[in-house]
């Protein structure tokens, strides 16, 4: 699975999300007449996070704004130097670097779209080592 997300300022996201947490550009591509992102796709490990304007009208950007919170979880292998990259570039965290009662450290950050990031180094059952 891969989350897919929407943000007024696609080309903002792109540079937070390569710059601040550390994801890596596989794919862009934009609207030729008004260079929108129509679809991106980033890297972080084994996992990929997709992303798009949302210019770009269709079922995740007409969607009821109420329709729920969403967050994405990103596993790290080192918590509080991610941390320290995020605040070095201006990430807006929400919850600093701390230990959880089921043994994960983690923390959690704001995308210049408002979507919730927490990163952290415990690996859900289902997760292939990383």
């Amino acid at each position: 699975m891969c989350p897919a997300l929407r943000y007024e300022d696609a080309h903002a996201a792109l540079r937070q999300l390569t710059g601040a947490f550390g994801f890596t550009e596989v794919a862009v591509y934009e609207d030729e007449e008004t260079g929108t992102v129509v679809h991106a796709e980033l890297s972080y490990g084994n996992g990929v996070v997709m992303l798009g304007s949302t210019a770009e009208r269709g079922a995740l950007t007409d969607a009821p704004p109420d329709g729920g919170p969403a967050g994405v979880y990103v596993r790290v292998a080192d918590v509080d130097a991610h941390h320290r990259r995020a605040v070095a570039h201006g990430a807006e965290i929400l919850a600093g670097p701390a230990d959880e009662p089921y043994g994960a450290r983690t923390y959690t950050a704001r995308d210049t779209g408002g979507h919730v990031w927490s990163f952290g180094d415990y690996a859900p059952s289902t997760m292939p080592p990383g």
